[in-house]
């Protein structure tokens, strides 16, 4: 008992310095994103801060947007937050049966459309890879269809599908930086679900090509409205979310709830839609005051999910950096970031 008393104490102690060393930062924020992002010690010990704990004492006491959650172990995991304050649930490896949600909506009949944007060099670098690997580990218990959004569409690879999959590629406009094409794609997101989507499918997904399959990538992700925790924020306090602070944009948040990543986010087609439509009302706002929030299209992203909470989340394996480095509730990485050379790709 008392070596685990110990350990327990050592343990108590550690987090409490790296608390003092957080709130030391918070003070220098160039010196803390220095350190946050290039210190592999800084990361490692930022994986140890504890995330809250799920406060449902019932998985029926969930938001259920998704019958098949009845089936969810929320407390297979005590090392991350399961849940959050408004019900919803956090999903984590562990938590589910696979075969369960597979079997559910194949029942169902979901279908699922797949967004993403190959603009420039990022068709060259990305897309192929980012398509094989969906073609191995994204959805393969449903129908799926790609929507290839680029400037080049003769350039495309052309890849062998599965039964039950399809492809469509819509040829976008080629814009001078890169911010745009990043924060114009809620518009031609919006648009073809109006036009294409909302025929075929039941659900869309939105992805960045810069990004691999790695591991299931299943319909234990669909909901009414999905978000992803960012992997380099997920322990964090809130104080450090960078979150848009500036007043004029319509991005600007004092607090939120987490930090989401916008490389990947979904839902039904219907809100799926009502999200794009409104990030892209708020940053022709923004445009139109000269303003232009602190990381685009993922502030607004974040701002719209502090005002309508989403139903469902998905933890970091989801969507993993490998750069991060070891972390023990990382059991299984789903997605990964592919290797970026921005000065080169970003030159349009």
């Amino acid at each position: 008992m008392c070596e685990g008393f110990k350990q327990v104490n050592n343990t108590s102690r550690i987090i409490q310095r790296i608390r003092s060393i957080l709130k030391l930062l918070l003070f220098f924020p160039i010196a803390w994103c220095i350190m946050f992002y290039t210190a592999p010690s800084v990361r490692f010990l930022i994986g140890l801060i504890p995330m809250d704990e799920c406060p449902l004492e019932n998985v029926k006491m969930l938001a259920l947007g998704n019958s098949a959650d009845t089936d969810l172990n929320l407390w297979s995991r005590s090392d991350v937050q399961t849940c959050t304050t408004w019900n919803a649930p956090i999903i984590w490896e562990g938590m589910f049966n696979p075969s369960h949600y597979d079997q559910i909506h194949r029942s169902r009949g979901s279908s699922v459309a797949l967004t993403v944007f190959a603009v420039g060099r990022y068709l060259d670098a990305y897309l192929e890879a980012f398509l094989k690997s969906s073609e191995r580990h994204f959805m393969l218990s449903l129908p799926v269809i790609y929507y290839v959004f680029t400037d080049t569409p003769e350039k495309v690879p052309n890849i062998k599908l599965a039964p039950n999959r399809k492809m469509k590629v819509i040829r976008v406009e080629k814009h001078t930086r890169w911010q745009d094409i990043s924060m114009l794609r809620m518009k031609s997101i919006s648009d073809i679900i109006e036009s294409d989507i909302r025929h075929h499918s039941t659900h869309v997904f939105c992805f960045d090509v810069d990004q691999v399959f790695t591991g299931r990538f299943g319909p234990e992700a669909l909901g009414d409205t999905v978000a992803l925790l960012h992997a380099y924020y997920y322990h964090l306090p809130k104080r450090l979310f960078t979150y848009d602070s500036n007043p004029k944009s319509k991005a600007f948040m004092k607090t939120g709830d987490f930090y989401y990543h916008a490389a990947v986010f979904g839902g039904s087609w219907k809100n799926v839609k009502a999200l794009t439509e409104a990030c892209y009302k708020s940053i022709m706002e923004d445009k139109e005051n000269n303003v232009e929030a602190l990381w685009h299209d993922e502030s607004h992203l974040n701002k719209y999910f502090w005002l309508h909470k989403p139903s469902r989340i998905l933890s970091p394996e989801y969507c993993w950096d490998t750069n991060i480095g070891y972390r023990a509730d990382i059991r299984v990485q789903r997605l990964l970031w592919a290797p970026k050379n921005y000065d080169e790709l970003r030159t349009l």
